[in-house]
Order: C-alpha cells, then sequence, then structure tokens
C-alpha cells in the first residue's frame, strides 16, 4: 500500500514539472541592440560659461550613465595641483572642485569616451567640457602628430604639453599651462589656447605627473618655441558629441541620427559593445597632418648602478650593469677565498660579468658572501667607485627520490637541425657551462652521397669573450647533404660533465631556394643604416651605407619585407636617440613607402630616394632635427 501511494507522488510531481515547463513564459530574445549614445538634456552651468565661480559642475543626461576608467581618461587643461573629483549621481554626472580655479582661465574638461550609458555602455567620444573664469573663452588651437622614434608609429597614451615659460625647466618641475593626450593615430589637438608663446612636449607620463622627471619616460620636444596667434591657430570649436536637447523631439532626432549612421556602417560618435557587453576595437582613422611634429625618444641613461645580481647555478653568479663601466673598474672578490678558484668573463660591452666558481668546496656553499666593486652616480650626478658586499644564496632543487645516481650530462646545442638549412649558416656550439677538454677525434663531419660518406676536414674555435661557445670551421657547399656525429664525451665542462652521443643529417638549400633584392638608394649625403625587417618589423638584415649606390640583399627567404633606413647623423654607425639637456633630436628614419614580396629564384630591383625624412606609410612627419649637423 505504501508503495502505491509513492508511485502515485512521484507521478504527481512529475505531472506538475512537465505543465509547469510547458507554460513557463519566457522573455523575448532578440531583436536590434541598443546602440544609442546617451544625450545631454542640461548642464548647470551651460557648456561654454564666461565668469564662471562655482565649485561643481553637473551634466545631466536622458539615461543613467556610468564613468570607465574615469582616473585615467578624464583630464583638465590647464592641469590642476588637485584633481578635480568626478562621480555619478543617477543620470548626472558631476565635476567638484577642490582648488580655487585661476582667474582669466579658460578650462577644459576632456572625457574621451569615459561616459557611456549604463546598460549597453555606449560611449559619448571625445566629450570636452569647457567653462572660463574671465570675460570670453579662449578659442585658438594647438594641431599636430606625434610618433615614436625610429618607426614612426603612434604611440600610446601619449601627453601633449604647452608651456608659456620659455625655461627647460619648467617641463621638469611645473605643471603644464595647457595639456591633452594624444588620439590612437598620432593627431593631437589642444583646444582653448589663449595667444602667445609656447614650447611644446610630448611626454608618456609614467608616474602621472605630468612632468618630464625621469630619464626613462618617453619624451619629445618640438625644437623651437611655436607662435600661437589668431591668424594662424584658429579652428572651429570642435562640436560635442552629445548636445544638450531643450526637448523630448529633439532628444528623439538625436537617436534617431544615431540610428542612421550605425545602418550606413558608421561608427558614429559612441564606441559599440559586442553582445556581451565588450568593447568592440576601435577603428583607427588615418591621421591628419597637423602643425607640428614630434618625435618620442628614450633618452640614453647616464646613470651608473648596479642593476642585478643573481646565482642561477652553485658555480655561476652574474653582475649586471646599468651601463658600461668605461673608465671605471669593476672589481669582484669572495672573502676568504683565493683567485685561483673562480674567473670572471665579460660580455663584449663590458656591462655583464660572470663569475665561473671552479672550486667544488667553495661552490657547494649555499650561501657565499662578495664584495664587488662598480661605478655609481650619485643624486648630485657624481660618479664614483661604490664597494658592496653582496650575499648570493643558491638553493639547489630536491633531488628525486632514488637509489639510482644518475649522471647530469652536458647538453651541448650545435646550432644545427635535421632536414635543410641555410647555404650561410654558421655552426655554433653553445653550452650552459664554459667547455673544458675536447676530444675532436670523437666529432666527425661527412658528406653523404646516397650511401657513400666522405670525411670533411673542419677546425674549432673559443669565442674570444665566451667560453661556452665553440665554432665548427667547415668548407660547405650548396646544394649537399652531410652529416655531424659528436660521440659520447666529445665535450667535457670544467666541472667534469661530458655529452652525451649525437648525430644531425642536414642538407644545405641552394641559392635558387632563396630571393634577391636589390635596391638603387639616392638623394642623401653621408653615412645610413639599411634595415630590412619582416611583417613584425623585427630586423632580419643590416647593412651600412657611407653614400648613395647600390645595395644587395641576397639569399632571402620568401615573404613579405619592409626596409627602413636610420640616418646616422654623427656617424657611430648606429641609431643614437634624443637628448633634452643638450636639445638633440633623435636620429631621423624613414620608410620604402611599400612592403616588398620576396619570392623564391627571384630577383627584384628597387629604387629608393630617402631624401625625405620620418616618412612611412603616409607623409606626415616632418621633424625638425635641430642640434645635428
Amino acid at each position: 500500500m505504501k508503495e502505491k501511494a509513492f508511485r502515485y507522488l512521484l507521478l504527481l510531481l512529475a505531472a506538475y514539472w512537465l505543465t509547469s515547463g510547458c507554460a513557463k513564459i519566457n522573455s523575448p530574445s532578440g531583436g536590434p541592440r541598443d546602440r544609442e549614445i546617451p544625450v545631454i538634456t542640461e548642464s548647470n552651468p551651460l557648456n561654454g560659461t564666461v565668469n564662471f565661480r562655482g565649485k561643481e559642475i553637473s551634466i545631466s543626461f536622458n539615461e543613467f550613465v556610468v564613468l570607465d576608467k574615469i582616473s585615467e581618461k578624464f583630464m583638465v587643461s590647464p592641469p590642476m595641483k588637485l584633481k578635480p573629483r568626478v562621480f555619478t549621481r543617477g543620470k548626472d554626472v558631476r565635476i567638484q572642485f577642490d582648488e580655487a580655479m585661476r582667474d582669466s582661465t579658460t578650462y577644459t574638461f576632456y572625457f574621451q569616451d569615459a561616459i557611456r550609458d549604463l546598460n549597453e555602455g555606449n560611449a559619448i567620444n571625445n566629450y570636452q567640457f569647457v567653462v572660463s573664469t574671465g570675460p570670453v573663452i579662449d578659442s585658438l588651437s594647438v594641431t599636430g602628430n606625434v610618433a615614436g622614434s625610429v618607426n614612426l608609429d603612434p604611440p600610446e597614451n601619449t601627453l601633449m604639453l604647452l608651456y608659456s615659460q620659455m625655461a627647460d625647466s619648467f617641463v621638469v618641475r611645473h605643471l603644464p599651462d595647457y595639456i591633452t593626450r594624444a588620439e590612437m593615430n598620432g593627431e593631437f589637438r589642444i583646444d582653448n589656447v589663449r595667444p602667445g608663446q609656447y614650447r611644446l612636449y610630448a611626454l608618456k607620463d609614467a608616474d602621472n605627473s605630468k612632468n618630464y622627471n625621469n630619464r626613462d619616460e618617453e619624451f619629445g620636444f618640438y625644437p623651437e618655441p611655436i607662435e600661437i596667434t589668431p591668424e594662424k591657430n584658429y579652428l572651429p570649436v570642435k562640436k560635442d558629441t552629445a548636445e544638450v536637447k531643450a526637448s523630448e523631439a529633439d532628444i528623439k532626432a538625436a537617436r534617431l541620427t544615431v540610428r542612421e549612421s550605425a545602418r550606413s556602417g558608421s561608427s558614429g560618435s559612441g564606441t559599440r559593445t559586442a553582445a556581451g557587453g565588450a568593447a568592440e576595437k576601435p577603428q583607427v582613422k588615418p591621421p591628419v597632418k597637423g602643425e607640428y611634429q614630434l618625435l618620442l625618444f628614450q633618452a640614453e641613461k647616464k646613470n651608473h648602478y648596479l642593476t642585478s645580481s643573481k646565482r642561477p647555478l652553485s658555480y655561476q653568479m652574474i653582475y649586471t650593469l646599468s651601463l658600461p663601466p668605461e673608465k671605471y673598474k669593476f672589481s669582484f672578490r669572495i672573502p676568504e677565498v683565493d683567485e685561483d678558484k673562480y674567473y670572471l668573463e665579460r660580455t663584449r660591452n663590458m656591462d655583464t660579468i660572470t663569475v665561473w666558481i671552479t672550486d667544488s668546496t667553495v661552490y657547494n656553499k649555499p650561501q657565499l658572501s662578495t664584495i664587488v666593486e662598480f661605478p655609481f652616480t650619485d643624486s648630485l650626478g657624481i660618479t664614483e667607485l661604490k664597494t658592496d658586499t653582496i650575499v648570493m644564496r643558491y638553493l639547489a632543487p630536491r633531488a628525486p627520490r632514488t637509489k639510482v645516481i644518475r649522471r647530469t650530462p652536458y647538453k651541448v646545442n650545435y646550432g644545427l637541425r635535421s632536414g635543410q638549412t641555410r647555404p650561410d649558416i654558421i655552426i655554433k656550439f653553445t653550452a650552459p657551462a664554459p667547455f673544458g677538454e675536447t676530444d675532436t677525434s670523437r666529432i666527425r663531419l661527412f658528406e653523404t652521397v646516397k650511401s657513400e660518406m666522405m670525411k670533411i676536414p673542419y677546425s674549432l674555435r673559443k669565442d674570444s669573450v665566451n667560453s661556452c661557445i665553440y665554432y665548427m670551421d667547415a668548407d660547405l657547399q650548396a646544394g649537399k647533404s652531410y652529416l655531424f656525429i659528436a660521440d659520447s664525451a666529445a665535450f667535457k665542462s670544467i666541472y667534469g660533465n661530458f655529452t652525451d652521443s649525437t648525430g644531425i643529417k642536414f642538407s644545405l638549400m641552394t641559392p635558387e631556394s632563396f630571393g634577391k633584392l636589390t635596391l638603387d638608394i639616392k638623394n642623401h649625403s653621408g653615412g645610413r643604416i639599411i634595415q630590412l625587417l619582416d611583417k613584425s618589423e623585427k630586423v632580419v638584415r643590416e647593412k651600412y651605407m657611407e653614400e648613395d649606390g647600390l645595395l644587395e640583399f641576397t639569399l632571402l627567404e620568401k615573404g613579405t619585407y619592409r626596409i627602413r633606413v636610420i640616418f646616422d647623423l654623427d656617424g657611430n654607425r648606429r641609431w643614437t636617440t634624443g637628448d633634452f639637456n643638450t636639445h638633440m633630436q633623435p636620429e631621423p628614419s624613414s620608410y620604402y613607402p611599400k612592403e616588398i614580396e620576396v619570392k623564391e629564384n627571384w630577383e627584384l630591383e628597387q629604387d629608393w630616394d630617402i631624401g625625405e625624412k620620418n616618412v612611412k606609410d603616409a607623409k606626415l612627419l616632418n621633424i625638425k632635427s635641430s642640434g645635428r649637423r
């Protein structure tokens, strides 16, 4: 009886679940997504108010709004020492001031695309609010372009600073008179500027100080004072992307305009979001050439100091300097350890020092106290030798729980891979520890023809600086096949480890597998560096030219390339960055205007007039290079 009652109860529950599921009314899905940007209904005071003396600005919208990354995007020009507080209250955006405004000054509040509607995140682009504490709104504008030096790409998050004071120290210690942020395409426009003479700077502000107070920051400067006059610098005021609309009919008309632009494929003034709410990547419009052009650069380091010290292996310690020591000396010692129990190696530019400890009673200690002497620049800019005691620790990895003690092999990278390789290959052996004994009787190189093998003579030579590198020299021919064999214990490290046996079959490709590019370079007197770049602008090849003429790049793999020239104005055969202290601009560069397609067994000849500097895809940058001959 109980079992029948239980079954009946189950049937009732199942019937209820089915009927409630069938009768459930779901909310409709699909349909057009709201792409309408918020519309301003009123503001207090009005945008463009003069003789403003208030402590707050309130901007009202027709819907609830949010502020996206407001601390990053909001900006005041001229900047205030105490940044205004910006927040939302319902459908309002409010700006509150914690310091008094300057007299007779036009203030511009930049929001970029920070103001968005609550539901869909549709943004108002480039919104500005302007008030003046004087009787007039300053109406002049400064326009231009900023790009990174060498690659000439538009930089991200770059501030443009305008100073009425001519002294260089002002950009280091004082806030600018006017400020804006460059757009993603490198364009900039500083609005509401009064007539006068100014200094113009660009800055990637790492510490949010709005000053160039760190040589590690990217910086650019226009080489001459600029004159702002009504005749030269008057531009129509940018129309707000969200105007004040007094009536509901006008608000509907504004919405209709946004819908029309969405149908026509235009992005309108709002930043669209994907269905899931994530913002789509904004389209970067082609730049328009402005009045002034600047190049960003990072100044050369001048301060000496010890950058890092580490002990990656028990017997290896590495010290890195910020700069090559030049006339100064780096010295090292381990107290109470004889100098013949270790030795030092320096990189070619002398800024990295590796210590190899050769005595196991020393390197088996988990902690070693070392005394180093290195050049150090103090806060006054004076460089002297500094002595420091540095404790170097090494924590050995935990040994596996096994009774079998395995030998640690000496793993050498022979710089060869099976299969086809380039005919101009340089065979380079690289090891994790210095080479010790080498048994050439265990190292053989053969040319293979079908089933036959012919032994080929070779020679080994050590790198002049790095004891972990060997080179193999042999007369290898394009189109032929080879076999490299290194038997067990062919190479030993100075610590007694030895290599396992290995064999690598490889063949050299023929020149017909590659392309050739010949450039006829003209219209520049003086040295220049010609760089061949891949699609990611990584340098593939580099050659130096003293004068105009033909330049060949041979054995090029098929693919797409770009070509860049760096004008070596100081003759040091490398690119030289700028220096604001000496008013030196970075050395200019230019690109061949098109990508170049290289094919197998194909020769390509191109004429290249490099007379115009700082040109990439569009001829926008004509940077003045004052201070260089």
